[in-house]
């Protein structure tokens, strides 16, 4: 049994060994190695052999960007109302020996750090330009933050601001303010559109008009250059019966063939005259058709030789 025992004892010595020599480092992540208490080495990823009870891994940090919740603080703005602030801290270890030595916990140090940059630039700011700055805040937090954690070997790439929470009675005041700013523009808004529908309906009346006068004068100008060809062909067609008739006079018989039309139609008229009950007062010589007859005879005649 003794020697069974004795090679289980440096079996277990040599796997001890083995644990404590191979190390094996993750993709971006960093081990801090000392040896004999004192700093030695930083191992990368990949299969490394240290030397067993000699060297030891002191710490182990991730290179990844680490996301880090800062949380709610209280702070007074430039017109003294208490808000509270909370936010995000992105960061990233670059350095792993200075991590290690150069601080004792980073995040901690670099939480601690965002607050009061944050109280400090929330001092600076009244509440309402305090929702319209964030961008303004965010980059002071990440400068100030960045440059007082360049000794511990820790970049701080950005940091956002989650929430800007004030007491209840100033967001009681402030959505009054909102209620009445949304009331004033959409009173705003309502008056616009009714002068612009207002403007749009005289601008319409107006054109109405300008149509209705400008078919009103071409309405009248085609009445008048109606009337003034209707005149025109009457005349033209008067002068042409008066043509018609000289002609007629002119031929032979013609003086006679007018004294026959003329006699037949004061007979006519005559005639009509003695149907009705009337009681005219008339020449006695018209009475007489042959004196009739002779006067327009004569009157032809003249007629005949004006012509």
């Amino acid at each position: 049994m003794g020697p069974a025992v004795f090679f289980g004892i440096v079996a277990v010595i040599i796997l001890v060994a083995i644990l404590k020599t191979a190390v094996i480092v993750p993709q971006k992540a960093a081990y801090i190695v000392e040896r004999l208490g004192k700093y030695r080495c930083t191992l990368d990823a990949g299969f490394h052999i240290l030397i067993p009870f000699l060297d030891s891994i002191a710490y182990k940090h991730t290179l990844k960007e680490q996301a880090i919740d800062v949380p709610p603080q209280e702070c007074i703005t430039k017109d003294n109302i208490m808000v509270s602030v909370d936010g995000i801290l992105y960061m990233q270890v670059m350095d792993p020996a200075k991590a290690s030595y150069g601080i004792g916990n980073y995040l901690f140090a670099t939480t601690q750090l965002a607050q009061t940059t944050m109280r400090s630039e929330m001092g600076k700011l009244d509440l309402d330009r305090s929702f319209e700055e964030r961008t303004s805040i965010n980059a002071a937090i990440v400068a100030a933050v960045d440059k007082a954690s360049d000794p511990w070997g820790i970049k701080v790439t950005r940091y956002e601001i989650k929430n800007i929470t004030p007491p209840r009675s100033i967001q009681d005041a402030m959505e009054k303010q909102m209620r009445a700013e949304r009331e004033k523009r959409a009173m705003i808004a309502e008056s616009e559109g009714e002068r612009q529908s207002k403007i749009n309906r005289a601008e319409g009346d107006r054109q109405e008009a300008i149509a209705r006068s400008e078919g009103e004068r071409m309405r009248k100008i085609n009445e008048a250059e109606g009337k003034a060809k209707e005149i025109l062909l009457v005349a033209e067609a008067q002068a042409t019966g008066i043509r018609k008739v000289a002609e007629a006079l002119a031929e032979k018989g013609g003086i006679e063939s007018v004294n026959m039309q003329l006699a037949q139609q004061y007979l006519q008229q005559f005639g009509n005259l003695a149907k009705t009950n009337n009681t005219m007062i008339i020449p006695s010589d018209l009475a007489n058709v042959a004196g009739v007859l002779k006067a327009c005879t004569s009157i032809v005649k003249r007629v005949d030789v004006k012509s």
